[in-house]
């Protein structure tokens, strides 16, 4: 993975653990808003990405792209792949944004036609699959490819896909995940929607007030167990349950008693094996947002009760990464379950009132930590929910 808090995995743990957040303002956007509206965004140039890639720095490795074949090569690295030959792979890719961090540098000369010049290179990146594909083909992933996009659920729906395409026994080995870049076009989107605060978010806090924008990639490597066995794999955890509910209250607003929430948990978790009992965290989705956190927090009290396990959000420190939050947070899921942590719910200070419950807020360390929800909701109604599970063999 790669996001504001750190370009690997371990230097992620590194910045939660010493609740370091990504938050700031942009150095790489050209926007109104570069003095204005908090972001998380990765720490590197784009031209800085393209050497730490190894690729050339060229208008066809977008920043969206090259975001995706960092946290690729290093999914590969940890997963000791050296062959992607020696077994047939899959790879499900997560955006809403494809190239557009860059089309939209060049849109007023592409569409001036008394305007010179190769502008219309840019456009093939635009689709999100073109992002999806270079990396495929920079890395030789060339069995099953496709591309994922339904708003801010996408990489959470991109591992579900791939979990579903190894238990139907198609594939062995499927890397999921997601990869986006912060754009001026999803700054200007939310902000229309007065869905940004101008501080650091403040997700399930009484005076929270929207979200921030964030960038990065993650993927992860899911095998089925008969290529674990065979390869001797090291696992990190199971993917033991996941749902998509589909609720379609509102274009961009959840149902206000968390209905498609609920579902997407309750059937993730019917289909885990584990109880309620057994949940002892939850990732939230938690984006600050006036209607998503009284919607999430009253699908909590609904499934768990009077016994809601410890839940927080991370976003922020990652910012909102949009389609590849899903990805991003199921990584934070598996280092909860490897170190026994529970990372915390950072700028919270006051209760909801809609709410009995509350955050954490601490950082808590060596406590158990063997399975727990990672949720991701998007835009009409789109909400995913993964469970993920320490591997009991």
């Amino acid at each position: 993975m790669i996001t504001a808090i750190g370009d690997t995995v371990a230097a992620n743990f590194v910045s939660l653990r010493q609740q370091q957040s990504g938050l700031g303002f942009t150095r790489y956007i050209d926007t109104i808003y570069k003095e204005v509206l908090p972001v998380a965004e990765v720490k590197h140039s784009t031209e800085e990405l393209s050497t730490m890639a190894g690729v050339p720095s060229s208008p066809e490795y977008t920043r969206t792209t090259l975001l995706g074949l960092l946290a690729m090569q290093e999914a590969l690295q940890q997963a000791g792949i050296k062959d992607l030959q020696q077994e047939p792979t899959g790879f499900i890719n997560a955006s809403t944004v494809g190239g557009m961090c860059d089309t939209e540098k060049v849109y007023f000369d592409i569409t001036d036609p008394e305007k010179e010049g190769d502008f219309l290179k840019y456009i093939d990146t635009l689709d999100c699959a073109d992002c999806t594909q270079r990396i495929a083909d920079t890395v030789g992933l060339t069995e099953y490819i496709t591309t994922v996009s339904t708003a801010c659920s996408s990489s959470a729906n991109a591992l579900m896909y791939g979990a579903r395409l190894i238990k139907q026994g198609v594939l062995r080995r499927v890397i999921c995940g997601g990869t986006e870049a912060l754009t001026r076009f999803t700054l200007n989107g939310f902000n229309s929607l007065k869905n940004v605060d101008k501080r650091p978010c403040r997700p399930f806090d009484q005076q929270r007030n929207g979200l921030n924008l964030g960038e990065g990639a993650a993927y992860l490597v899911l095998e089925s167990e008969s290529l674990v066995r065979e390869n001797n794999s090291v696992i990190l955890a199971e993917l033991s349950g996941y749902c998509n509910s589909n609720e379609a209250f509102h274009p961009t607003a959840p149902s206000p008693e968390g209905d498609g929430a609920y579902e997407a948990m309750k059937n993730a978790l019917a289909m885990s094996g584990r109880s309620m009992a057994d949940v002892q965290y939850v990732n939230v989705h938690g984006t600050a947002t006036l209607n998503n956190d009284v919607s999430e927090g009253k699908a909590l009290e609904r499934l768990f009760g009077t016994q809601v396990p410890p839940f927080s959000s991370t976003k922020p420190f990652t910012g909102h990464t949009l389609a590849a939050a899903g990805a991003i947070e199921a990584i934070y899921a598996v280092l909860a379950i490897q170190h026994q942590v529970i990372f915390p719910n950072l700028n919270y200070s006051e209760k909801m009132e809609e709410l009995s419950i509350a955050p954490e807020t601490r950082l808590l360390e060596q406590v158990p930590v063997n399975t727990v929800i990672s949720n991701s909701f998007g835009f009409g109604g789109n909400n995913a929910s993964l469970v993920i599970s320490k591997y009991e063999g």
